[in-house]
């Protein structure tokens, strides 16, 4: 008989603590629903550009994406001493021009702030504008580093990077358009673009023919990476 009421005692007590945890947990969730939208810190940040940048933003929608996600978007160009870029615009972020104190400052704002998608995209666009205004007035360089015993690149015809990575063969890329490569020491490789995207491809392009590995530390290293050391197992 004792047995039995601790039994039902404790079955109690468990049901007790289950209610009070869902009860928590409801209670987590509507503080969740409840609270208010943050705003994008990047996005609400004023971007300054100089005189010798030139924006320009064409209202227009696209009706012919090159890709579908920019149906509907308007136009973005921005020119400088290195080149152009052409940015597309979601329909629902805001861009505003100013001018303080003979600096230009553009604004990024949404239609609704509250709303996921166009709080994503409201630091994104800004992000993307800003890497390209530093694109187009002081370009990027990456440096690609070869790691390891022969290994050797130069440049040949001008548009080719011919790469000695221990193969039995010269691994030959030819060099986009738009990226600059140079070759200042043999096992060291120089790129530059106005395009930060496009140059950081053209890095892992090369890259992928000999990724670092962890034994030797070997490879082909891009910008300032490095790789953890390990130990071989030994029998």
């Amino acid at each position: 008989m004792a047995t039995m009421i601790t039994r039902r005692l404790g079955a109690c007590l468990n049901a007790a603590s289950t209610a009070s945890t869902a009860t928590a947990h409801s209670s987590i969730r509507r503080s969740f629903t409840t609270s208010p939208a943050v705003l994008s810190h990047i996005g609400k940040q004023t971007l300054p550009f100089g005189s010798d940048v030139v924006m320009t933003h064409d209202q227009t929608p696209i009706l012919t994406p090159r890709v579908p996600a920019d149906l509907h978007s308007t136009t973005l160009h921005i020119k400088g001493p290195l080149g152009e870029h052409i940015l597309p615009i979601k329909p629902y972020i805001k861009l505003a021009f100013e001018q303080e104190q003979g600096d230009s400052l553009l604004s990024v704002s949404v239609l609704d702030p509250t709303i996921k998608e166009q709080r994503a995209m409201w630091g994104t666009t800004r992000a993307l504008i800003a890497n390209a205004v530093t694109g187009v007035t002081e370009g990027y360089t990456v440096p690609v580093r070869l790691v390891g015993v022969g290994y050797r690149a130069a440049i040949e015809g001008g548009n080719k990077l011919s790469m000695k990575l221990g193969y039995s063969h010269p691994v030959e890329i030819e060099i986009p358009e738009g990226i600059q490569c140079t070759t200042p020491l043999p096992n060291k490789i120089m790129l530059q673009g106005n395009n930060i995207q496009r140059v950081k491809e053209f890095a892992f392009k090369i890259r992928k023919w000999r990724e670092p590995e962890p034994y030797n530390q070997k490879g082909i290293f891009v910008g300032d990476e490095t790789i953890a050391k390990k130990t071989s197992k030994k029998k």
